[in-house]
């Protein structure tokens, strides 16, 4: 058994001797690769970046917003501009407002004020009182009336319990009197645009159609006057100055010449010269004066049969300082022509500013502009809220 084992063995192939593994051909110091070649072209590439970069940072810069586009941006745009003059002078408007009703505020607010110190309620009294107040202020019966009513209205629902507020209350209702629902002020309308300015002697009417033509005219219009007191060569001469001093087109005829006639030849002439607006002057009269108002009619009918739809206005002039006057002429004018608004002069030399407020009441018609001076820029546009705030 053991020799059969080790003829088997000794039959077996003798196994071939291990190979050795080949080793690397050594490489020749001289052709040897330098050691961290790869770390080398890193830092080439690297150097090569930064150059290409600082080339790139040698370009121009962009240019810095100029001082003029900086200024542009910082400007207030020019609509904000115009409303923040606009809102400038109406305060500066607001403040003469004020100070030129000064007469009529003291005879007004400041009895009111005097009225309710050291009241602790509003009462049958203080309600006795302020009747008086008001009356002998020129708001007429019939206002007085209705602003008793609404202040006793408030004072009954609890919305008025402090004296001290009765003056709010009665400016918060004047200035509800004197919004009289009407078409507003437009001269741009119609084209020509009639205007025909009546009242009675000594109201300033020449004075007024002259700043009114100002007014329209700096609005961008073109008016035309037109000298329809043909009665008082002075009334002609006058309104031709105006027109010099404004730079206006008068028309006029001879002294004695007949209004209508003057009146329907302005309206050929502003036709032909396609004038904008067209302000016709008219005699003072008396509005007791049944044959002077007649003849007023008559122009207003020459008017209409030469444009169907003129007169587009007729204003009233009055004086403030004729007190409650004024209420029966504005009565007795608008009995005879179909008055479309008010303008209430000489505002500023009168404690009878109240007044304007029964006209409006009992009348319900619009104040279009108030004078407060004899300035040019003194005929101003009625706010209702406005006076009421400056009155009282």
């Amino acid at each position: 058994m053991i020799r059969w084992f080790r003829r088997k063995k000794e039959d077996a192939p003798a196994q071939e001797p291990p190979v050795e593994r080949e080793e690397a051909a050594e490489v020749p110091e001289g052709e040897q690769e330098p050691a961290g070649r790869d770390a080398v072209e890193m830092c080439e590439d690297e150097r090569g970046r930064e150059a290409a970069e600082a080339a790139a940072g040698h370009e121009e810069p962009e240019e810095a917003p100029s001082e003029e586009t900086t200024e542009s941006a910082g400007e207030i745009p020019e609509e904000s501009a115009e409303e923040a003059e606009e809102s400038a002078q109406r305060g500066r408007f607001f403040s003469r407002l004020r100070e030129r009703l000064h007469r009529s505020r003291e005879r007004l607010a400041d009895r009111v004020d005097r009225l309710v110190l050291g009241k602790k309620t509003i009462d049958a009294d203080v309600m006795d009182d302020l009747e008086e107040i008001l009356i002998t202020s020129d708001l007429g019966v019939q206002a007085t009336q209705l602003l008793l009513e609404r202040v006793s209205d408030r004072v009954k629902r609890k919305e008025l319990q402090d004296p001290a507020r009765l003056r709010e209350a009665l400016r918060e209702e004047i200035a509800r009197i004197l919004s009289v629902d009407a078409p507003p002020f437009d001269p741009a309308a119609a084209k020509p645009f009639v205007i025909m300015v009546i009242g009675v002697n000594g109201v300033g009417k020449t004075t007024t159609i002259g700043k009114l033509a100002r007014r329209i005219k700096t609005s961008g219009l073109s008016p035309l006057l037109v000298a329809g007191d043909t009665f008082r060569a002075a009334a002609i001469e006058q309104l031709e100055r105006w027109g010099e001093r404004i730079d206006v087109p008068v028309i006029r005829q001879k002294s004695g010449a007949d209004p209508s006639a003057v009146a329907f030849d302005a309206l050929d002439a502003a036709q032909a010269r396609k004038a904008d607006v067209v302000i016709v002057d008219t005699a003072g009269r008396m509005h007791t004066k049944v044959n002077l108002m007649e003849e007023l009619k008559k122009v207003h009918r020459v008017i209409q049969k030469k444009m169907p739809t003129a007169p587009h206005e007729i204003l009233l002039v009055l004086d403030a300082t004729t007190g409650q006057n004024a209420i029966s002429q504005a009565r007795l004018f608008r009995e005879a022509m179909n008055i479309t608004g008010l303008i209430l002069t000489k505002l500023d030399g009168t404690a009878k500013g109240g007044v304007i407020v029964p006209i409006c009441h009992e009348l319900k018609l619009p104040v279009r502009f108030i004078g407060i001076g004899e300035g040019m820029d003194d005929l101003r546009p009625f706010d209702p809220r406005e006076f009421a705030e400056a009155l009282l």
